[in-house]
């Protein structure tokens, strides 16, 4: 008998012990980390306090007005026609939900980090160190992507200097290009890409100057400090600001009514899918929350910029809508330059020389904001010890982490060296729906656990319009999955990546961090 009860004790202690690791594991994977540390820490994190209220709002406007309007509201034109107004309407609908969440979060917990920051104060470490994977993507793949637009622009414009030499204006596409774009220029001359291309190992290699020397330029800006970037920012904010001013009063005299009509050529369904493609014209206003560190008054000065960038894009987006579908016959528009493309039309040619010095400095513009937002988020994920120490450290001069805004940018360069761009843009749409379907969701699950909580800004309507941002936001994330399959495929891809790094080396590395700070503590104790 007693042999049976020992035979049978074995088992079950066996099995107890198993749920007991698994218990500790998920209980660490939900790990939360407390708001109230986080400020503390964000208050000793060194950063230097330099953004007030105006130079948020610049910051979001820099980010948000840049490839968007100058490209992508062609496309949403051709598929909606003049109702492009009511659809730029609806995509800024469905930021704003977002943006309120982003708010709140950001006077609540004034830290690097923007919603990986929120994510880990109430979803736990697990949830956290994804967020702040998919936030890479965004703003580092979005970068890639963005010089590579920047570098079509800069050699349209050098074009029109007939002094330059040959190989200045006219250099072969590979040094110029992504390899997507310069792979698509060959084949439309009828040249095999694999002839011309080098390659290194099999992969085809593009070098795409403009673009490495654009973002050395970023990263010495960056590095310097906030105030010289926020200066830059402000110069780069006000010349494509007076562009956009420039098209809608010049374009208002050649505005014909029968231009407007059908206002729904395509239906409501064109209606809507313009606004899923508008949509991705407005991102970038969350990068104003990844700068909390270095804002002064925070509480009052986030919501600010936040609601005021966005208010101040959809009015410009609007006014563009209205002017270009005016002016432009639906079946004219033009999909890669159509604000400029309208002003040659009508023969304002120094407006469309004017625009496309607007549209270089918007994206450049751009470019430095996702650099910051990629740095910062990669700042706060390496001060909660998911990254190596390494990149905590912050200039001794210009108290900027320049050891990782170095690194962010080799990414950034490497990346360009190969990466087929048309496929990489649709990962940041992914990754930035994501985000924003997180910090509804965080704002609810906050409001329940710590409802007094002091919050200097409150989401109105609370539960309704953070329920709101998830279903427009989610609704967004279906409908792109349905028409992206091998993106969504990368796009899943990319979070495996993220699991595996995070169970192979943060999640180690968190639990070192917890055992050293215990130890401390019993040591202070005894």
């Amino acid at each position: 008998m007693t042999q049976n009860n020992d035979r049978d004790f074995a088992p079950n202690l066996a099995e107890k012990i198993e749920l007991g690791i698994v218990s500790k594991f998920v209980k660490n994977l939900m790990t939360i980390k407390n708001p109230d540390n986080m400020i503390k820490q964000a208050q000793d994190g060194g950063l230097k306090k330099t953004l007030g209220a105006f130079d948020l709002i610049i910051l979001g406007v820099g980010a948000i007005i840049g490839s968007g309007i100058f490209t992508v509201a062609g496309i949403a034109a051709i598929e909606s026609g003049p109702s492009l107004v009511v659809s730029m309407i609806l995509a800024s609908l469905a930021c704003v939900f977002s943006a309120l969440c982003y708010s709140e979060f950001a006077a609540m917990i004034p830290a690097s980090g923007g919603a990986y920051t929120y994510t880990y104060a109430t979803m736990g470490e697990f949830m956290a160190w994804i967020v702040g994977w998919v936030l890479m993507l965004e703003y580092l793949v979005g970068y890639i992507a963005v010089v590579s637009a920047w570098s079509g622009y800069f050699m349209q414009f050098i074009s029109g200097f007939s002094f330059l030499p040959q190989w200045i204006t006219n250099p072969p596409v590979y040094l110029i290009h992504d390899y997507s774009t310069a792979a698509s220029e060959l084949i439309k001359q009828g040249i095999d890409p694999s002839t011309v291309i080098p390659t290194f190992f099999g992969i085809p290699l593009c070098f795409n100057i403009p673009g490495l020397l654009i973002t050395f330029f970023i990263i010495a800006t960056l590095v310097k400090g906030m105030q010289e970037s926020k200066n830059m920012t402000g110069i780069l904010v006000v010349i494509k600001i007076a562009v956009v001013l420039a098209f809608v009063i010049t374009g208002f005299f050649y505005i014909k009514p029968e231009n407007w009509t059908p206002f729904m050529p395509n239906g409501f369904s064109g209606m809507f899918a313009s606004a899923f493609t508008i949509f991705f014209a407005y991102i970038g206003f969350d990068a104003i929350a990844t700068a909390a560190e270095e804002t002064k008054n925070p509480q009052k000065n986030l919501p600010i910029g936040i609601i005021g960038s966005l208010i101040i894009c959809t009015i410009c987006y609007v006014l563009v809508a209205l002017v270009l579908t005016g002016m432009v016959p639906l079946n004219l528009i033009d999909t890669q330059a159509p604000i400029a493309n309208a002003m040659s039309a009508v023969g304002q040619n120094w407006v469309a020389g004017f625009i496309s010095i607007g549209a270089l400095t918007g994206l450049t513009s751009v470019l430095l904001v996702l650099m910051l937002a990629g740095t910062r988020i990669l700042f706060s994920m390496s001060r909660d010890n998911f990254l190596p120490k390494v990149f905590q450290k912050v200039h001794p001069k210009f108290q900027t982490p320049h050891i990782l805004t170095y690194m962010v940018g080799a990414i950034c360069i490497f990346g360009m060296l190969f990466l087929d761009i048309q496929k990489a843009a649709d990962l940041v749409n992914f990754g930035a729906v994501a985000a924003f379907i997180v910090v509804c969701v965080a704002v609810l699950i906050l409001r329940k656990k710590e409802p007094n909580r002091h919050r200097p800004f409150k989401v109105p309507f609370c539960p309704w319009f953070p329920l709101i941002g998830i279903f427009c936001c989610g609704g967004l994330m279906i409908y792109s999955m349905s028409l992206k399959k091998l993106s969504t495929i990368l796009f899943l891809v990319w979070i495996a990546i993220g699991v595996f790094c995070y169970l192979s080396y943060s999640y180690k590395q968190q639990r070192l961090a917890q055992n050293s700070s215990a130890n401390i503590k019993e040591g202070a104790d005894v």
